[in-house]
């Protein structure tokens, strides 16, 4: 029996896992202590703990990775995505270990992880590139001269990386410095490797994609587009295909670039070749991710295709077992990414336990997560994709929309409220979204006013139940406060928003709040006849109406003072990696304090108002807690 090492954690490795097992594979799993009772590893034959909770001290440790292997006698290792995926080094110590890495050879991975000379090869294979800069001297004043004869905006990137990192919007030569800094910081954080590249910047572009196949024997196919214009911080949100902003002839130019780039390069595995296209109609290639895309169901959707099972057949030195006239493409598929952050708070990554979940039975949802799971601070705050198929794109949105109605998750903040609501934008249902529009649009989001109140009033009757059960000790109040008239209303004090209110709750159940009906039921709660959810954690209620609200039972509502002391907390659970300023420091308001990394992403805290540094209560290197202090400041 083959046995098959997944490199990751999360959804990608359960749905991996769940193809080999088809497969008739053994299926092994490595895992942090964080994550020693993760779902990936529940799904696993036989799980390998490989270190701390730090990514850098378990996933991306090579030598850990490569020791699993062998103790298990695992044959294949399967990166996933992210992570090592797609590090030739990896690729190279299983190829000495004897062992085959799914996914590119090491040459192949090296040249097409690296930016400069990925552009290379698809220039030297006809593809189109963007104008711009990636040679060895990498001076400021190299990178100036090279802007100046692009021109202005442009747009700096990591070299040796993906996922947005490291990737930075210039508009005038005087941003180009700080934005090189910044840049490289992230980017050496990240991958290792400073060196950037720099491009002309295509503004409002669509993001396309071509899903590419190739074997070790020559056969090359694509399995058509993806659009993922929608993004944030270059990080996608919603992705599909075909791609409403693509025609048959602009189609034919991708793919066939996405073929060509891929024979000559002599790729080998799945990947997918990433380009901008410009509402003026310019195409310009900016990338191959050499690995499987966290989009890649989309593809599956509307090909009939299994991916992992094409790929672990690629790596077992078989053909691919179609042609390019073999593809075949029906309906449409979209896929949504539920990930843990808050949108009312500039989109913060969120870390704690799930409480409780309930997915659609309309979609495919791919997840590593579970009730009494927690989301780590350490790892991608991603929880789950949701994806739909139908025959045509407006029936496809339709089924989101369904699918996305019968989601909910509690314990941790989601954005899955947003995404539904996201469904209903014009721009969406049009399908003229580019790579700015979600920013530009939704800066921030609230759930809308009505969405909270029905929660209230949930919230207002689920504690007045309670107060009422807790009386049954009492044979003379077991039925709560009597009068002629029937039952005594209970009135509930709630701060959902940080400020007090009184809510009436009359009835023993159904129950009026505030003129709302409010019902149990065996599936959780209505409200005026709508589900809903509700569970009690600690000192609050987590109501789920559409969208989780928090609403707070008895706590004394946060007073934030115009002048005076202010103690600055860390907005999330994370690492402090920089500190900019020191004590008896004047600053401004809006001015950069501290700068925190979590979950992938830097986070900056800023002065509320112009003030004096009082103290600094941390330093480089520090883990934090959610609100730990960080900065005392003197406001004025």
């Amino acid at each position: 029996m083959t046995t098959l090492l997944v490199a990751n954690r999360g959804e990608i490795a359960v749905r991996i896992f769940r193809t080999a097992h088809r497969m008739g594979m053994r299926c092994v799993a490595v895992h942090s202590e964080a994550d020693a009772h993760a779902p990936h590893v529940l799904a696993a034959d036989e799980a390998v703990a490989i270190g701390p909770p730090p990514a850098s001290e378990s996933y991306l440790r090579i030598d850990r990775v490569v020791e699993a292997a062998r103790r298990t006698g695992a044959e294949l290792v399967h990166p996933g995505y992210g992570f090592l995926s797609e590090n030739p080094d990896l690729a190279q110590a299983c190829l000495d270990a004897g062992l085959t890495f799914v996914g590119p050879p090491p040459d192949v991975l090296r040249a097409m992880g690296d930016k400069a000379r990925a552009k290379q090869l698809a220039a030297e294979a006809g593809v189109p590139i963007l104008d711009g800069y990636s040679g060895d001297d990498q001076s400021d004043e190299a990178f100036a001269k090279a802007a100046a004869d692009v021109g202005f905006p442009v747009i700096v990137k990591a070299a040796a990386g993906g996922g947005g990192k490291g990737m930075t919007v210039v508009h005038d030569p005087d941003e180009l410095g700080p934005a090189l800094v910044t840049a490289r910081r992230v980017a050496l954080a990240a991958f290792g490797d400073d060196r950037m590249i720099l491009e002309r910047y295509v503004p409002d572009p669509r993001h396309v994609e071509v899903q590419i196949l190739a074997d070790a024997h020559g056969g090359v196919v694509h399995l058509g587009e993806r659009d993922c214009s929608m993004q944030r911080r270059h990080q996608k949100v919603w992705e599909e295909s075909p791609s409403p902003a693509v025609d048959p002839v602009l189609r034919e130019r991708l793919c066939s670039s996405a073929v060509a780039l891929a024979r000559h390069a002599g790729y080998v595995n799945a990947g997918t070749c990433e380009f901008l296209v410009g509402s003026d109609g310019a195409v310009g290639f900016i990338e191959t991710n050499a690995r499987l895309q966290v989009e890649h169901p989309v593809t599956e959707a509307v090909t009939g295709l299994d991916l992992v099972e094409l790929q672990l057949s690629v790596a077992l030195g078989e053909r691919l077992p179609l042609s390019q006239e073999d593809v075949t493409f029906s309906g449409h598929a979209i896929e949504v990414r539920l990930y843990a952050e808050d949108p009312s708070d500039s989109w913060l990554p969120q870390a704690g336990r799930i409480v409780s979940v309930r997915w659609p039975s309309n979609a495919r949802v791919d997840t590593g997560v579970d009730e009494g799971v927690e989301v780590s601070r350490h790892y991608d705050p991603m929880v789950a994709k949701v994806i739909v198929h139908a025959p045509d794109r407006p029936s496809a949105i339709e089924e989101m929309r369904t699918a996305l109605d019968a989601t909910a998750v509690l314990g941790v903040r989601t954005n899955i409220g947003f995404l539904r609501a996201v469904a209903d934008e014009p721009d969406v249902v049009a399908g003229r979204v580019t790579t700015s529009w979600l920013e530009t649009a939704h800066p921030t989001w609230e759930p809308p006013g009505e969405t909270v109140e029905r929660a209230v009033a949930v919230a207002a009757a689920a504690e007045a139940e309670g107060l009422l059960g807790r009386r049954t000790s009492d044979p003379w109040a077991a039925a709560g406060p009597w009068r002629v008239a029937g039952a005594a209303p209970v009135r509930i004090v709630l701060r959902p928003d940080g400020t007090e209110r009184t809510a009436r709750v009359a009835g023993t159940g159904p129950y009026e709040v505030e003129g709302r009906t409010v019902d149990r039921t065996d599936a959780g709660w209505t409200v005026d006849g709508r589900p809903a959810f509700a569970l009690r954690e600690t000192d609050r209620w987590l109501v789920w109406t559409g969208t989780q609200v928090e609403v707070p039972v008895g706590i004394a509502p946060r007073r934030v003072e115009e002048h005076g002391a202010a103690h600055l907390g860390a907005p999330m659970p994370g690492q402090v990696i920089a500190v900019r300023v020191a004590a008896g420091d004047a600053v401004v308001k809006g001015q950069e304090l501290v700068v925190v990394e979590a979950m992938k992403m830097e986070h900056a805290v800023t002065a509320p108002a112009d003030g004096v540094v009082t103290q600094i209560l941390c330093a480089p290197g520090d883990q934090v807690d959610r609100g730990q202090a960080l900065i005392d400041l003197e406001t004025s």
